[in-house]
């Protein structure tokens, strides 16, 4: 069995739970009332003028590249155009540097909510998802003219990624032209792995300009290899940064204190990418038994599950800042853990997949799965980046985070 770019089918992973296509449709669209039309305490969108809005990171109050981005992508991805195109037109009108110089073209990964920008430089996980966001929107809707010329922005997005820097070219790269990896931030010498979107670069290395294709073909390889590297032999942890051979970065940071060596809130993504992207692509090079080593890791450790840890599994001290994303994301990646055996042939809808699985994962996999569907949205002050990786496992797991080509 080919995998959802060859075959347009995506799997339901909640039918293991006994949940139908209409029960999870109807979970969705209570995840997308609530995250953007929700109570003061829940939602996370605010309309912004006639035909604006943004999504606020509520645990520190601004804008993120990172939700803005992300918010189109739901948009996208469950059909509204209005949200997307106010999200959009915020970003574009506040975010993206117009000026001359390095950060020219690329869009502030920080702004207050009135617009003005809390940091210059860029984010390249915020430019990822813009570009791939734009895509969907392309195919989805149409391109419309200026600012709404979709695919033009993404073209645009993808050509100075890779190519500043360069004669003629301002400024600095957000890929490594020697190995293909994504950076931390545009000219670093270190990325983040859960920067590496393999799933996103394959259909890049389609639609991104002719010139750039076979750079994103490599891309993709290379992140998939990375990816192998970056995630613990027995914990399948990955680290918040990491250097490009897959070792945890510890080295000293100019603007911070704080350590980015442990499994905490970036690397939560690092599962759910590898899922994500065995889902659409069911390409395999070895990165896959990372989410089958963190699922049984955390499964293993219980009510301890949200703590924070050395991506060798030694518990540090206190708790996981955004607990439910930690989970929903690690449960994103059950889509890598099961979908082998679908692609093997195993049938969702008939029980064949739990004969096909063994005993321990089938359970494990199910406990998961009924422990995500009865987890609620989380509320407060914290509930921004719990709830985007929240809203993209249910997407995902229910098989509506869809290429839309």
């Amino acid at each position: 069995m080919g995998r959802a770019f060859e075959t347009g089918e995506y799997d339901n992973l909640f039918k293991l739970i006994g949940k139908t296509d209409e029960e999870t449709d109807t979970r969705l669209q209570q995840i997308w009332d609530t995250f953007f039309y929700g109570s003061e305490d829940e939602r996370i969108y605010h309309p912004f003028g006639e035909d604006m809005g943004y999504l606020e990171d509520t645990g520190n109050h601004d804008a993120r590249t990172e939700g803005m981005s992300y918010g189109m992508m739901m948009c996208v991805q469950t059909d509204h155009k209005a949200e997307f195109d106010r999200i959009w037109k915020w970003a574009y009108t506040y975010m993206w540097h117009r000026e001359p110089g390095w950060e020219n073209g690329y869009f502030a990964w920080s702004c207050g909510l009135n617009g003005e920008h809390n940091a210059e430089g860029a984010a390249p996980d915020g430019e990822e998802y813009f570009a791939m966001a734009l895509f969907f929107a392309s195919h989805r809707w149409g391109d419309g003219e200026g600012i709404f010329e979709y695919s033009k922005h993404a073209r645009q997005i993808l050509s100075d990624m890779v190519h500043k820097g360069e004669e003629g070219r301002p400024g600095r790269p957000m890929f490594n032209p020697g190995n293909k990896q994504i950076l931390f931030v545009a000219g670093s010498d270190f990325t983040d792995p859960s920067y590496h979107l393999p799933h996103f670069y394959e259909l890049f290395a389609l639609w991104a300009n002719e010139e750039d294709r076979d750079f994103f073909r490599q891309a993709a390889k290379a992140s998939r290899e990375y990816l192998i590297k970056a995630c613990h032999p027995v914990t399948g942890m990955s680290a918040e940064y990491a250097e490009f051979d897959g070792r945890p970065f510890t080295r000293k940071l100019p603007w911070t204190n704080d350590r980015h060596d442990r499994f905490f809130s970036d690397s939560y993504r690092t599962a759910a990418n590898i899922g994500l992207d065995y889902e659409w692509f069911g390409k395999d090079e070895g990165q896959c038994d990372a989410d089958l080593r963190l699922v049984r890791f955390l499964d293993s450790k219980g009510d301890k599950m949200t703590g924070i840890y050395e991506v060798d599994g030694r518990e540090a001290e206190g708790g996981a800042l955004h607990p439910v994303g930690l989970f929903a994301a690690t449960a994103e990646g059950l889509l890598a853990v099961v979908g082998k055996y679908i692609r093997d042939g195993a049938d969702l809808s008939d029980g064949g997949i739990k004969n096909a699985m063994p005993a321990e994962e089938y359970d494990m996999a199910c406990r998961w799965l009924e422990k995500l569907w009865n987890t609620p949205l989380r509320t407060g002050i914290r509930r921004y980046y719990d709830n985007c990786l929240y809203y993209f496992a249910f997407l995902a797991l229910g098989g509506r985070y869809r290429i839309w080509k």
